[in-house]
């Protein structure tokens, strides 16, 4: 297995299409491991990881620390909740005490675009991006990817629709980089209040109706509705959006096409999708999921080494 071009893992844009393919080599190869009866192996068994949530997570935390015990790390714990960072610790210091520990790499989530960034120019450990505010969450592309390349054998020249809350989404933004790095074409669609102002300007195509976006697509990456990013309204109803933006089986059906469903999770089932669609045929949810243990995997191994 080779190395990526990268020290850290902050964003897709900072990864070459030869680094995203590696990764995805590298977790083709963990995908055999974790689907073994003995799951685990002593790649990263000198190495100590630090998972550093500043946010709330259940999937993303959770695949990590798997990811870690599966490659034989040592793993340490760390959530803002209850920690010194209440009573006014900063960043850095909160870091730099962990760091003190003897750790190689950090894992971090930050409500606060840039914040895996500054860490990654303030200290020496290896840092991995696990969402930072809007901006990006690169191993969340990395594994939709990858579960697109599973399931159709390539992700060039396929179409792949990002449906939903475009403006306070970093998974729209690191999958629309890593999309197009692999040649994909990328159309996002939602309301017009929840779309970036300059979306157009990443040249994807823009569209305002779920149906036509149906009908382009291959693939749809739906997102969730994230209502503790807003802090105004950005539709009249929970109830309105689902009218408008909500993906249902008679939806499916009356486009007449076997499109791909996808979904980062966590799902706010009836109001984007329902459950007639999530746990379909078409739904590839769970291999996403799956893959989000391998793609972690492979980006740990190749940092640490």
């Amino acid at each position: 297995m080779s190395a990526i071009s990268t020290k850290h893992l902050i964003s897709i844009k900072e990864l070459s299409t030869a680094d995203i393919e590696t990764i995805f080599n590298t977790a083709d190869n963990f995908k055999e491991v974790i689907n073994r009866p003995i799951k685990k192996v002593p790649s990263l068994r000198d190495i100590t990881i630090a998972n550093i949530f500043f946010e709330n997570s259940t999937r993303t935390r959770l695949s990590f620390e798997l990811a870690e015990k599966r490659l034989s790390a040592d793993v340490i714990n760390f959530s803002a909740s209850g920690s010194s960072v209440s009573k006014g610790e900063t960043l850095i210091d909160t870091v730099k005490n962990i760091l003190a520990m003897k750790v190689d790499m950090v894992v971090m989530r930050h409500a606060n675009a840039g914040a895996c960034e500054f860490l990654s120019r303030n200290i020496d450990a290896k840092v991995i991006n696990a969402g930072d505010g809007a901006h990006e969450h690169p191993t969340q592309a990395l594994l939709d990817a990858f579960s697109i390349r599973e399931k159709y054998g390539k992700v060039e020249g396929l179409k792949v629709a990002i449906i939903g809350d475009i403006l306070h989404s970093r998974v729209a933004l690191s999958n629309i980089f890593c999309l197009q790095k692999l040649g994909a074409e990328v159309m996002v669609c939602g309301p017009t209040t929840l779309m970036p102002k300059f979306i157009g300007e990443l040249g994807v195509k823009v569209s305002h109706n779920v149906r036509e976006a149906l009908e382009w697509c291959d693939v749809a990456n739906v997102l969730r509705i994230q209502l503790e990013r807003q802090a105004t309204r950005y539709f009249p109803s929970l109830r309105e959006y689902t009218l408008h933006f909500g993906i249902n089986r008679q939806l499916l059906e009356a486009v007449g096409r076997d499109i791909t469903i996808m979904h980062p999770g966590p799902i706010n089932r009836g109001v984007e999708l329902n459950s007639d669609v999530a746990d379909s045929s078409q739904s590839i949810i769970l291999n996403q999921v799956e893959n989000g243990v391998a793609i972690r995997m492979a980006a740990l191994y190749l940092l640490a080494n």
